[in-house]
């Protein structure tokens, strides 16, 4: 009896260790090669559907949202206006910095400090730039 005892100990030991194995292993991101000095950057913001697009030269600015359903797939321009004229615009003078809010990023001229508050959203009159 006391044999039957132990091996149900046992028994039940290897069920409860195989019952706690971790089955959510992570996945391994995929490494990019991030070229430098590109003309455009995409940003992820914390919504997973929604990135920045950022033409690094003079600071225009497009919402990208991706979707399994065709609904709604596209760009949306959030600054349509180049920041800098042509004649100093170069490959990497802007870049984004996200916020603590989910909404809004800092955009920074690189080249003379100049900063802006870049906002996007669903809904036509919660987007856009501001100088800052």
């Amino acid at each position: 009896m006391k044999k039957y005892i132990i091996l149900g100990i046992i028994l039940f030991a290897v069920l409860v260790s195989f019952s706690c194995k971790n089955t959510n292993t992570p996945i391994a991101p995929v490494k990019q090669e991030v070229k430098e000095n590109v003309r455009y950057r995409l940003f992820p913001t914390e919504n997973i559907w929604t990135f920045l697009k950022l033409d690094t030269r003079n600071g225009k600015i497009w919402q990208v949202q991706y979707s399994i359903s065709n609904d709604n797939r596209g760009e949306i321009v959030l600054n349509n206006n180049a920041l800098v004229s042509s004649e100093v615009a170069e490959n990497g003078r802007f870049t984004l910095h996200p916020t603590q809010n989910m909404f809004n990023f800092i955009l920074l001229d690189q080249t003379d400090g100049k900063m802006w508050q870049v906002q996007w959203s669903m809904e036509d009159g919660n987007r856009g730039i501001i100088p800052m």
